[in-house]
């Protein structure tokens, strides 16, 4: 492995590294009591001891620690690994105990609440692919849409490993390549909408931002007329029979779950199913002008039990979020087919989706989009744009049209750039900029529910004309570890009868801004975003992921074979050494890196007042890496600037454990 020793001191780090390395330390202290309020001796989150929310709920309950092992994956204490892992292990004993979780997996729901709290279980595999026990359980998760294939041979499996559990009815239909609900999970596909017998759906306030699940129900115009129990009623047995069984596009968040195994094993099953399953959807959004349906029943047929319509499955283009979650879903889906096959056009999910909403785009005033089903998402755009009249593009498509226009996430054009690099992709966020009414410079103080939403001021940064953005999202992260503190020292509620969304809305790790800076990259999509990164770090003396100790680091310019790098020891004693590298997975090569060597007067002579100029004897150096990994030594108060050139893509994508 080549070997780069920085040779600059730096006896006056800029304020960003201590900012950063102060970030680390803030949130292992908030960490300590959140767990310690909010989690019992064993584990368990501090709650009733009654599951009362039918099918809904369980990934609520991982959320509370989602994002502790990526923290630890960033440089964060070994205490976040151990802690996220006890967490995982006690929160899954729990659910098994309250009923949704059957042989650690949920027993059946929607992908898109699935996906949410995955991610965490990704974090860990990633963290730590030695974990033998998470290694049989990503095998196992996986194989619960995987092994239909192989049924045969899993049957055969079952009787002659003592122990082994009963298979469930199949998830996924292999003939067809489908997945056979839009509930499903360890228990096979979860038939229906209810569970109880009256299928009624009656109104409730929640319902008010989202609206009707369906245009075309008879007798029922608005949520008020849900008031009337016979309408109720008409109108579950709607849902019952349209939401209850066959495809529907959010299930593209389980790809994630196969990928997840493929990383860490390389088995070949599991890279021939997210090509068959991602292709067969891809496959009907071309059938369908390129743009993805939300739905297809068991025999194939796209709209089968909602008469020949491409939208109004569960969680699609109609109800409750549209292009929000199926944008999420496509993009994980398709970066995930990208990475085991190397072919692009899975890309067309998700950009094509994406693009057809930005044709449709208009301007409404900030009041509008207040108004509009995930107002409050918008916290950030609506902030910096004032009184200004704001971007907007429809998220939902009823029987009436394209609907519900609300500002254009960055993340879904960001995520697409940051995988590919593409000068199409750049050019999508771009133009996304161009037009929209607001300064992107702006660093709004706030932390949504997915921990991102930075992405314009960071943006911004990369391009070169927001130099202030690296203290000022750390500032903001800071203060959010603060007020979340604060809330927390707060917080009085009955633990046992609390709403199962409470943990996560006070939870004190915020990984967005360290991901941006340190990596490179936006913060993983929530709903089932693996970590895509264009380098990653490891600590050389200590076997594991992540900065080492004191080190701060600054990704300055990201380009489709171009990275520039900042690294700073700010310990005073400690010498540290960092690995970078290319690519999350080791997916791609760095070719060259170029930095400055200093042969420095420094510290100087013993009697001046101040020392001497850093620029004596500089020259340039330039060596040639031609490997997915080089170490970097950093001796203590010195930095070093970056130069790299890489060739992305040219190795097989992994999980790599700590050298």
């Amino acid at each position: 492995m080549h070997t780069i020793t920085a040779s600059t001191p730096c006896a006056q780090p800029p304020v960003w590294a201590f900012m950063q390395r102060r970030l680390f330390d803030a949130m292992r202290e908030a960490a300590q009591c959140y767990l310690d309020k909010y989690t019992r001796d064993d584990g368990a989150l501090i709650w009733g001891d009654v599951w009362t929310n039918g099918r809904d709920g369980a990934d609520d309950l991982y959320e509370a620690f989602v994002n502790w092992p990526l923290l630890y994956l960033l440089g964060g204490d070994d205490w976040f690994l151990h802690t996220a892992q006890c967490e995982w292990d006690a929160i899954t004993r729990q659910l098994t105990a309250l009923g949704p979780v059957l042989n650690e997996y949920e027993r059946g729901y929607d992908q898109f609440h699935q996906s949410e709290h995955y991610t965490y279980f990704y974090f860990l595999c990633l963290a730590d692919p030695t974990n033998t026990k998470n290694l049989e359980r990503a095998r196992r998760f996986a194989d619960l849409y995987v092994r239909a294939k192989h049924r045969q041979q899993a049957h055969q499996d079952t009787d002659t490993e003592p122990g082994a559990l009963p298979l469930p009815e199949p998830n996924y239909d292999p003939a067809h390549k489908l997945i056979r609900a839009p509930h499903n999970g360890s228990g096979g596909p979860r038939w229906g909408f209810f569970d109880h017998e009256d299928h009624a759906w009656s109104y409730s306030p929640w319902m008010q931002p989202y609206g009707l699940p369906f245009d075309d129900v008879p007798g029922v115009i608005t949520l008020e007329d849900l008031k009337d129990l016979t309408l109720a009623r008409r109108m579950g047995a709607a849902l019952q029979e349209r939401y209850g069984k066959g495809d529907v596009a959010a299930n593209l968040g389980v790809v994630s779950l196969v990928a997840n195994a493929w990383l860490l094993t390389g088995e070949a099953r599991y890279r021939d199913w997210i090509v068959e399953y991602v292709g067969a959807w891809l496959e009907r959004a071309r059938a369908n002008g390129g743009l993805v349906p939300d739905n297809v029943g068991l025999s194939g047929q796209v709209g089968e039990y909602l008469e020949g319509k491409w939208f109004g499955g569960l969680y699609g283009w109609q109800w409750p979020h549209g292009y929000y979650n199926l944008g999420m879903a496509t993009t994980v889906a398709a970066a995930a087919a990208y990475l085991v096959s190397g072919d692009a056009a899975y890309l067309d999910l998700p950009r094509t989706a994406l693009d057809c909403v930005w044709s449709q785009r208009k301007r409404v005033s900030v009041s509008e989009v207040l108004a509009t089903s995930l107002g409050h998402h918008w916290t950030g755009q609506t902030t910096a744009s004032g009184e200004a009249d704001m971007l907007v593009v429809p998220y939902r498509h009823g029987d009436g049209g394209w609907f519900d226009f609300q500002p254009l996430s960055p993340i879904f054009p960001a995520a697409l750039w940051n995988l590919t690099h593409s000068d199409d992709d750049l050019e999508r966020m771009a133009r996304l900029r161009a037009e929209e009414t607001y300064d992107w410079r702006a660093v709004i103080n706030f932390r949504g529910k997915e921990d991102a939403g930075h992405e314009q001021p960071w943006w911004a940064f990369l391009a070169g004309d927001n130099p202030g953005y690296p203290e000022a999202i750390l500032q903001v992260a800071l203060a959010q570890v603060a007020r979340r503190v604060a809330l927390i020292e707060a917080d009085q509620a009955d633990l046992t009868k609390v709403n199962i969304h409470h943990w996560q809305q006070l939870n004190p790790v915020t990984c967005e801004a360290l991901v941006q800076l340190t990596l490179g990259a936006p913060q993983p999509i929530y709903n089932g975003g693996l970590l895509i990164a264009p380098l990653r770090y490891f600590d050389a003396a200590r076997g594991r992921p992540g900065l080492p100790p004191d080190v701060a680091a600054l990704v300055e310019k990201v380009e489709a074979s171009r990275l520039v790098v900042r690294l700073i020891n700010l310990s005073m004693v400690e010498t540290r050494e960092v690995i970078l590298q290319a690519g999350t997975f080791g997916e791609h090569r760095w070719d060259e890196v170029a930095f400055v060597s200093r042969i420095s007067e420094y510290p100087g002579a013993q009697t001046a007042y101040a020392a001497p100029p850093l620029m004596t004897n500089e020259n340039e150096i330039n060596v040639h890496i031609d490997a997915s990994q080089f170490k970097v030594v950093l001796p203590p108060l010195h930095d070093i600037r970056l130069d790299l050139t890489m060739t992305r893509y040219a190795n097989p994508p992994a999980y790599q454990s700590a050298l």
